[in-house]
């Protein structure tokens, strides 16, 4: 086994090494290379490379995530990194090995060369930990040597003490490579080895199947020969206790699957509605957020599970046609076989059918109740009682008549797998009656029939299952298919290419420039924007008035990177979007939406402050969170509330009052250090002295600010 610092690539390099790991390890490549960190970046901070390292492993369609552990979990940490990266010193140089799998007491590692070869993994772990050791061993001899400690007890003791020493310190380095959840979804599938679960599943069931087959050919065999002894009945029982390993096999390997492509869904459902713009659900209210929520679960829970009842199925049909081809029916019976399930599928293609038309009247009905009731306050001021009702009983009565409708289709749908039986006895009743077939064919007949009657049955039990998951899908797969919306900036990123603004000098170029703004909302021919042009420097104040409707707030999300304009060109530092990407840009630019756009979190008041920074806050984060606060003056709310700025408020905590949810706007938004402020109507629910001291406040500390309000 080879040492690592024969393997480890120099910083110089670490653009050519990450490119090498994320071939190797199936991330999609881009056509151009990454090119190698600049010296500025491998010889300046330790944090400034990591970021490097971060942007690189997203321009090849990649995440990397910091990993760190504590001292004592080391071992387990390097065991769980591939694919990663791992930063080592080697002779007082940092270098790096890009990890591609691990074993048990090594790592498989990409050289310089492109080999893979296989480091230690005690020595790796040595190194890492060694800036910390070092300075306790003198301490720690002298510890073991005036305890008395035999020579040959010393290593054990030594690691025991260093571990009892050091079990507060944490070691970083490290950077664990996945593919984004944009990834086309079956390739990320492939890499989790969500197939391979869902073959183990096939093949422990096939197994079973034929075990099953197999002890039942022993005791037909027996039988029929008429020659039933204790051998034939212990070869029986051995066989059936054999299924019980595969039986147990296909059950884990079956929830491990359900688990880990339910954990990749609802990933992508997660990412996917994050990424949804806001006009595709502007125009759908409460309760048709509230059951796309709903239908996900169903969607999760019964399409994987459905799934695999009907793998189950597929199975067993086949098994079953493969029976009566051998059996007493011969091709005839195999015929009827054929004619059944086309009549299997007829009557499940009409209930899948009912079954959406009473899922569209369910859906509605229930849109419709969530909707009243988040407005119900509003509808005993504002509506008359006697039209509180209106149209309730005839969409009762359409929803009853779908019922039944559907009802006649599930009682098809149960009766279809005893009609079989049926059939498939008198298809091989010529056969019994004629005489000349042999019992045995007649009893495998027998088995084709009942092993049919048993997967029609789990196809009529997974069909209400399929058919709500189907339902489901229509409602989730907008949500689905944007997560694969991706805005890849260059190379290298906005966060090298414009300096912060806590840089020092006063820039010359415009913070913010743009020429001829040009927005179009979907469905309307006449824009909202038309040849806008705006330029705002570091350190300027500018107020935006108009009239409702005239496209104020539209602009200040364009600004934002909120919404890419339908036309014209903005800069944010010199550089365009597709440059900086939606990250960079909102890092750089933030606003605060208008008062009916923006939410407080159920969560704690800190969190509802600090969403926008790192996470978890720390004490730094909390003491400049208390000091916005009281300049906006929220003091005395926070010295009101119990637990201050850990205090739960929200719809189901502390209730805040409309100047103090502005004000949290506010203070949310300056938190989050932006270039430039864009405040959207922040100040409209302020009296006029809360208003001077909200100003005073917005002044000290947005470097640049836009604020837009009526005239």
């Amino acid at each position: 086994m080879l040492s690592f610092q024969n393997c480890a690539w120099p910083a110089s390099r670490l653009g050519e090494a990450i490119e090498a790991l994320a071939q190797a390890s199936g991330f999609p490549l881009r056509p151009a290379a990454i090119e190698n960190p600049p010296d500025w970046v491998v010889n300046g901070d330790p944090e400034l490379l990591g970021s490097w390292i971060e942007q690189a492993i997203a321009w090849l369609g990649g995440e990397a995530e910091p990993v760190e552990a504590p001292y004592p979990d080391l071992n387990s940490m390097l065991r769980t990194i591939a694919p990663g990266l791992v930063r080592v010193l080697v002779e007082g140089e940092q270098k790096f090995l890009p990890v591609l799998r691990a074993r048990r007491d090594a790592l498989i590692i990409i050289g310089p060369d492109l080999c893979r070869r296989p480091v230690d993994l005690q020595s790796l772990r040595a190194a890492i930990s060694k800036r910390l050791e070092d300075p306790l061993l003198p301490k720690l001899r002298h510890v073991l040597e005036t305890a008395g400690i035999r020579e040959r007890f010393r290593p054990r003791a030594q690691r025991a003490l260093l571990g009892e020493w050091l079990r507060d310190a944490r070691i970083d380095g490290c950077w664990l490579l996945r593919l984004t959840v944009s990834t086309d979804f079956w390739r990320q599938a492939r890499r989790e080895g969500v197939f391979r679960r869902l073959g183990a599943v096939l093949a422990g069931q096939m197994a079973e199947y034929l075990l099953l087959f197999l002890s039942w050919f022993v005791v037909g065999r027996a039988v029929f020969e008429d020659q039933i002894d204790r051998s034939w009945l212990v070869a029986w029982v051995l066989l059936l206790f054999t299924m019980i390993p595969f039986r147990l096999w296909t059950s884990w390997s079956a929830g491990r699957f359900v688990i880990q492509a339910g954990q990749l869904m609802k990933e992508r459902l997660l990412c996917g509605a994050l990424r949804l713009e806001p006009e595709e659900i502007r125009h759908q209210g409460v309760g048709q957020l509230l059951g796309r929520i709903l239908e996900s679960e169903a969607l999760e829970d019964l399409a994987l599970n459905g799934g695999i009842l009907i793998s189950f199925a597929v199975i067993e049909l086949f098994l079953a046609g493969l029976l009566l081809l051998a059996g007493a029916g011969g091709w005839l019976h195999v015929l009827a076989f054929g004619g059944w399930i086309c009549l299997m599928a007829a009557i499940g293609w009409a209930y899948l059918r009912r079954h959406q038309q009473w899922s569209d009247v369910r859906l509605q009905m229930t849109n419709e109740l969530v909707e009243r009731l988040v407005g119900h306050r509003t509808r005993l001021a504002q509506e008359a009682a006697e039209t509180w009702h209106d149209g309730e009983d005839q969409a009762l009565e359409r929803y009853l008549s779908i019922s039944r409708n559907l009802d006649r289709a599930g009682v098809a749908q149960a009766a279809a797998p005893r009609g079989w039986l049926v059939a498939g006895l008198i298809g091989l009743a010529p056969a019994f009656l004629a005489g000349g077939s042999k019992p045995q064919a007649i009893a495998i007949s027998l088995g084709g029939i009942l092993l049919a009657f048993q997967a029609f049955l789990r196809l009529g039990t997974v069909l209400p299952a399929v058919a709500t998951a189907v339902v489901a899908w229509k409602q989730v797969s907008q949500i689905f298919a944007a997560a694969r919306r991706t805005e890849v900036s260059a190379f290298p990123t906005f966060e090298f290419a414009y300096p912060s603004r806590d840089g020092g000098a006063k820039k010359t170029t415009p913070i913010l420039e743009a020429e001829d703004l040009v927005f179009h909302y979907a469905g309307r021919e006449e824009p909202v924007l038309r040849e806008c042009s705006l330029r705002i420097r570091d350190g300027d104040r500018i107020l935006l008035e108009g009239p409702s409707g005239g496209g104020k707030s539209t602009l200040a999300s364009i600004l934002a990177g909120l919404r890419p304009p339908s036309s014209g060109l903005i800069l944010l530092g010199g550089l365009d979007r597709r440059t900086l990407g939606a990250d960079g840009w909102r890092r750089r630019v933030v606003a605060a939406p208008q008062f009916h756009e923006n939410h407080v979190f159920t969560e704690t008041f800190a969190f509802n402050l600090l969403m926008g920074r790192g996470w978890p806050p720390e004490a730094a984060d909390f003491e400049e969170a208390d000091q916005v606060c009281r300049e906006l003056g929220l003091g005395p709310l926070l010295e009101k509330m119990p637990s201050g700025l850990i205090q739960q408020v929200g719809d189901m905590g502390w209730q805040l009052s409309h100047g103090e949810r502005s004000r949290l706007y506010i203070a949310r938004t300056l938190l989050q250090d932006a270039d430039l402020v864009v405040l959207d109507e922040s100040f409209a629910a302020l009296d006029p002295s809360t208003l001077r001291q909200c100003l005073e406040c917005v002044f000290r500390r947005a470097s640049s600010l836009l604020v837009i309000a009526h005239p």
